[in-house]
């Protein structure tokens, strides 16, 4: 699989905004699934990051773009080892996001952050049609599962150890910003 954030006309933007978005919510030691090629290692501690991707090559990518930072194909099972856990564009690709929600949080220190952004199911008919022509990323569009709006988020984390600490549309209202607070 290609690097999806560079796929497409608006793909670097976008991950660029996503970043812009997600910044100041990223503190301490960081765990960022579906890393990529790292885009959000040059915001964080090389010392505290640790990026997971489960593609090698996009690893092999971040590796080489950021030596001083570690990359990983397999997940890190530290149970609260991290400050945030940080999945961009990542939980709509997702089978059972409850799910992986709920095995995300293990990893979080109590009083960690989990950063999620995720497109708003209404724009979902642009994404899937710039994907088409080649304005977005026409593997991340066909690799959609469940595009999660904010109530689908508070059932999802209904019961668990999560708050949802704040939301936030950007990018025009097309995108979303999540973060889930472990009590």
């Amino acid at each position: 699989m290609a690097d999806q954030g560079s796929q497409g006309l608006l793909s670097p933007f976008l991950r660029n905004r996503r970043l812009a978005a997600v910044r100041p919510h990223v503190v301490g030691r960081v765990l960022d699934i579906g890393c990529g090629i790292g885009a959000l290692a040059a915001a964080c501690d090389p010392k505290g990051y640790v990026g997971y991707d489960r593609d090698p090559a996009v690893v092999e990518r971040a590796r080489q773009g950021f030596p001083a930072y570690r990359f990983v194909n397999e997940m890190p099972t530290d149970a609260g080892a991290f400050d945030t856990v940080a999945a961009l564009a990542v939980i709509e690709h997702i089978t059972d996001p409850g799910g992986a929600i709920a095995d995300w949080a293990t990893r979080l220190a109590p009083g960690g952050a989990m950063v999620l952004t995720t497109p708003h199911p209404a724009f979902e008919w642009i994404h899937e049609s710039g994907a088409a022509v080649g304005v977005f990323s026409h593997d991340a569009a066909e690799e959609h599962e469940e595009m999660i709006d904010r109530p689908r988020m508070q059932s999802l984390i209904a019961g668990s150890s999560l708050t949802l600490e704040r939301y936030q549309r950007f990018l025009f209202g097309a995108n979303q910003l999540f973060v889930l607070r472990k009590l």
